[in-house]
């Protein structure tokens, strides 16, 4: 699983090191008459900010998915059905305020006393299932590979060569991110002292007149940090700080080749053993965090005064941790897919994806299982900018570009502003197979007690669909898993206009050409096509 994400650019890291010195048409669906949406101009308000996925293009001017429309003019006091999601991931807080009603609970399970009372092979399955135990930090795939020292693989050389390039490009940034903090972190103390206070303002810089070269230094950092829209020296401090701590993770857990991550005590390359792990899917620590947001982005309790609304109103979520920092296994996800599919979900998040997948056979059989047993799963395009056509991403559902399922649908990333930037620069795509875009740069929801925080990736943009999905199951519980998926691809808005790819400005293509749809995820729409398709 790669979430991190480059803060500084090439000319922040020049200045910290050195010193310093027309709108598009939109093509509608049947269901919407939508042309000339205008572009926005102003910035995102808070409030903006922290719903802007649930927004409507055409009211607000923001790529969102309508789900504020689609509750306030469909869903209204309509009568849905409990529908269980499956959130495959890093733990879940199951006690946050503003997700601890929307928990799945195994009603066939006797809670703590060492039984398995539903004859599912796992003791105590309360609410889902931890296949990674008292465990989280792992290495990478290609890390394994070179591990395992078996040069007959395939994969070997390619991943040997990644590996060389991959510590070099790390251990760089490192001394950089070092430096960059350093230059940070001093420059908001001299400032702090000089003013006699750490809470001063962006005015109280911009008004500093100095002959003083430290000073006169600081004052430069500080006001380059605020060009690029940071709020104060504080949070430049502790987003840098933040930076540094993944390149850390980075050098320290997913490229060290010493790392013992599993402490399972199975054999992740042997599909024999099957019941490891135990029923705590709690994170281990605060800072995993990563299964809790994409709960909230899911099921996070709608219009109850609390920090986020989830998409879905009427979920239950089961959370089966399964995904490390670092590469999951193939062994832990294929399992994980059959729990799931097993103990009652009628839909799957998968927000994980890496490069290389030694047993990538497991993974597609448990997906062909979900799609023979009527489950929608919804997976992550992937961080990597990346043409998902060419440079694969596990795990997929298909083998020599034949689709083994028709209830897999993968997930590019849209961010908050309409027009050429729209597509999150670190989006992965693919005209043949990533299936729809969906809100998924700075996102807002739930964090490890009782918390919130933005955070961005394909990540979660796939969420926002699975909550969409179960949205439909919900409603219209006649619709098959295959049917929630035609209704999505067909529901969505289809873009007519060039966007920017991989954030390279060179780089300007068709939104079109990037997605199998060539829409975006759009709940109203989606809401009223399920019913005309649940009439017929």
């Amino acid at each position: 699983m790669n979430t991190f994400k480059t803060i500084a650019k090439s000319a922040f890291l020049a200045v910290l090191i050195s010193g310093c010195g027309s709108t598009g048409d939109i093509i509608s669906t049947p269901t919407e008459n939508i042309d000339n949406s205008p572009l926005k101009v102003s910035e995102l308000t808070e409030a903006e900010k922290h719903n802007w996925g649930h927004l409507d293009l055409v009211t607000d001017t923001i790529p969102g998915m309508s789900v504020d429309k689609a509750y306030t003019e469909l869903v209204k006091k309509k009568k849905g059905k409990k529908v269980i999601v499956a959130v495959i991931d890093s733990g879940i807080d199951i006690d946050h305020e503003d997700l601890d009603d929307v928990i799945w609970t195994n009603k066939d399970e006797i809670p703590n006393n060492n039984i398995d009372d539903d004859k599912n092979g796992y003791i105590d399955d309360i609410h889902g299932w931890n296949f990674l135990g008292k465990g989280y930090d792992e290495q990478l795939e290609l890390v394994r590979i070179l591990v395992k020292g078996d040069k007959t693989n395939p994969d070997y050389e390619r991943a040997k060569a990644e590996y060389e390039e991959e510590y070099a490009k790390w251990l760089e940034r490192k001394t950089q991110y070092d430096q960059i903090y350093e230059q940070i972190k001093n420059a908001d103390e001299t400032l702090a002292n000089h003013l006699g206070k750490k809470d001063y303002t962006k005015e109280e810089v911009n008004a500093i007149k100095t002959e003083d070269d430290v000073l006169n230094r600081s004052v430069q950092i500080a006001k380059y940090m605020f060009s690029n829209n940071m709020d104060s020296m504080a949070d430049a401090v502790k987003e840098i700080g933040s930076s540094l701590e993944s390149i850390n993770d980075r050098l320290n857990s997913n490229l060290n080749k010493d790392l013992k991550g599993r402490v399972t005590g199975d054999d992740p390359y042997d599909m024999s053993t099957k019941y490891y792990g135990d029923g705590n899917v709690k994170p281990v620590k605060k800072s995993e965090s990563h299964g809790t947001h994409v709960a909230g982005i899911i099921a996070a309790e709608r219009n109850n005064g609390l920090g986020a609304n989830g998409v879905a109103n009427n979920v239950e979520i089961m959370s089966i941790r399964a995904v490390p920092n670092g590469d999951e296994y193939d062994k832990d996800v294929a399992l994980a897919i059959r729990y799931a599919v097993d103990n009652g979900a009628q839909v799957i998040n998968g927000s994980f994806g890496k490069s290389y997948s030694p047993n990538s056979e497991w993974v597609r059989d448990a997906i062909t299982y979900a799609s023979e047993n009527d489950v929608v799963f919804v997976h992550a395009a992937g961080n990597d900018s990346k043409d998902v056509d060419t440079e694969p991403n596990f795990p997929d559902d298909n083998i020599n570009g034949k689709e083994i399922s028709n209830t897999y649908i993968r997930v590019g990333a849209l961010s908050p502003k309409y027009g050429s930037n729209m597509v999150a620069s670190f989006s992965n795509y693919g005209k043949q197979n990533v299936d729809v875009f969906a809100p998924g740069d700075s996102v807002y929801s739930t964090t490890p007690e009782n918390e919130y925080d933005t955070k961005g990736g394909t990540s979660m943009a796939a969420p926002a669909v699975a909550g969409v999905a179960a949205l439909i199951r919900s409603y219209f519980p006649d619709l098959s898993a295959a049917q929630v998926k035609q209704v999505i691809m067909e529901s969505g808005l289809a873009i007519n206009r060039k966007v920017i790819v991989g954030g390279d400005s060179e780089d300007v293509r068709p939104f079109a050409d990037l997605s199998k749809s060539s829409r975006m995820v759009n709940a109203y729409n989606a809401f009223i096509i399920a019913a005309k398709m649940a009439a017929k």
